[in-house]
């Protein structure tokens, strides 16, 4: 395609609706392969980065969502070393992380031995997590996270570790959550070695033989960049300088004789040969709503639960325990008001004025919108009362941000793959249009990243 259009003296016109991670890092992997593209990208709002903005102000650095990437997945630090940003590690404070259980802040022990001789389960709670050995596996195409886990490791392993754990990174509601999609790593060990002890002893001895170490989490160390993550969207940006628009609201799309137009709330059009809808997918559903239907249908089956972060600044001695972790998260069955609280300023260097402390504190989720909704003041009561209970923070906070999503991270529930096939095949029926973005094949930056550089190469082959 791209030969045929340098016939007639023109250059592959490449639109990209949406200027978060996925659609900026696109556009940058795009430049990279071929300067014969006329690449535009359009923002709606008035900023690019998504959910990704970092405030700086009184000597905070406070992130408005994603607080870093792990190094455990090379896309984002091979993107950081092209555009010569140099991450920084998160602080060891980082790797003590801690569980709300039976009314008290309980310390993960950083190894399967240790966790197995420590009484964050009970004894059969840990007998039952060995047995896993002898559970069969089955043959499911897909299970909710809590089917699974349940299956596999038993109800208080669960209930105690991998419920918050799915309410930490996807503000998500287990019993409606795809294992497959969410967790392919998890799902994988079953389809492939029958269990999941079984596959880490097996994925033990491989790494062994290569030199290296299996982790039974995600692994990696977290890192960030030192002015917090909105530094990589400004490099991305700045790199595309007038190729990136901001306030440029796409409400509908159109083909016609091979060319696209996308057509804008301010009643301007852009033509293009190619484009890529890297918005949300509710945002996305309606832009294509005319174009293709059955695409349109199935982008409003995906939910994006509400969710709001609360910032709280304070003296460090206000706090009434060490601070010096990572920060907590609390499982549904403990009934609280939040999800859970990071301590920013013990993750990162540099992110609160010395002496004081930067927390920021999840509220809502699928589970729980309408807290995410409450009024800022009613939703500061309700941070501060928490907090006050969980560890002793009485006082007033010096800093306060509330940062508050109606549409927050999307849910891949269950049977998300299905739809992915589908919406494979229907983008399929029109050669030059794609979906991108975190809601289909991972939520995390790098996800977003590894996902951009895949699909660069495949645009590139046009």
């Amino acid at each position: 395609m791209l030969n045929k259009i340098r016939k007639y003296g023109g250059l592959m016109r490449i639109a990209i609706v949406g200027g978060g991670v996925s659609g900026l890092s696109l556009a940058c992997e795009l430049m990279a392969r071929n300067r014969g593209f006329d690449i535009k990208v359009f923002e709606a709002g008035s900023r690019f980065g998504g959910k990704i903005y970092t405030e700086k102000t009184g000597g905070y650095v406070c992130e408005a969502g994603v607080n870093g990437f792990l190094n455990n997945k090379p896309a984002t630090l091979d993107l950081a070393a092209r555009i010569n940003m140099t991450p920084v590690r998160s602080d060891d404070n980082a790797r003590r992380r801690f569980v709300y259980s039976e009314g008290a802040l309980r310390e993960l022990p950083d190894k399967p031995v240790r966790f197995m001789l420590s009484d964050f389960l009970s004894l059969r709670g840990r007998l039952r997590m060995m047995a896993e050995y002898l559970i069969p596996a089955a043959d499911k195409d897909d299970e909710t996270m809590e089917a699974f886990a349940k299956r596999r490791v038993g109800k208080e392993f669960f209930e105690k570790l991998l419920d918050p754990m799915a309410s930490g990174v996807y503000a998500g509601d287990p019993s409606k959550m795809s294992i497959r999609s969410c967790f392919v790593k998890v799902y994988d060990l079953e389809r492939k070695y029958g269990g999941l002890l079984k596959g880490f002893a097996a994925l033990g001895k491989e790494a062994k033989k290569a030199g290296k170490k299996v982790e039974a989490g995600p692994g990696g160390v977290l890192m960030s960049f030192n002015g917090g993550m909105y530094s990589l969207i400004e490099t991305l940006r700045d790199m595309l300088g007038e190729r990136a628009v901001a306030g440029k609201e796409a409400v509908s799309l159109e083909k016609n004789g091979g060319i696209y137009t996308i057509y804008f709330a301010d009643g301007s059009s852009h033509e293009a040969d190619c484009v890529v809808l890297a918005s949300p997918a509710h945002n996305s559903s309606e832009i294509i709503r005319d174009f293709d239907a059955s695409i349109h249908d199935i982008l409003t089956t995906i939910p994006y639960p509400a969710l709001s972060v609360v910032a709280f600044g304070v003296k460090r001695e206000k706090i009434k325990r060490d601070v010096n972790m990572f920060g907590f998260l609390i499982p549904g069955r403990e009934k609280r008001r939040i999800l859970g609280t990071l301590f920013d300023s013990s993750i990162f260097s540099g992110r609160a004025p010395e002496g004081y402390v930067l927390l920021r504190t999840m509220v809502g989720g699928a589970r729980a919108e309408a807290l995410a909704m409450l009024d800022d003041e009613k939703l500061i009561s309700l941070v501060r009362d928490e907090l006050a209970d969980l560890i002793g923070l009485k006082e007033e906070p010096e800093f306060l941000r509330i940062y508050r999503y109606e549409k927050a991270i999307p849910q891949y529930e269950l049977g998300h793959y299905k739809k992915l096939e589908a919406l494979d095949a229907a983008a399929a029926k029109h050669k030059g249009f794609y979906l991108a973005g975190n809601a289909y094949r991972g939520i995390a930056v790098n996800d977003c990243i590894a996902n951009s550089v895949a699909l660069a190469d495949e645009i590139a082959q046009m």
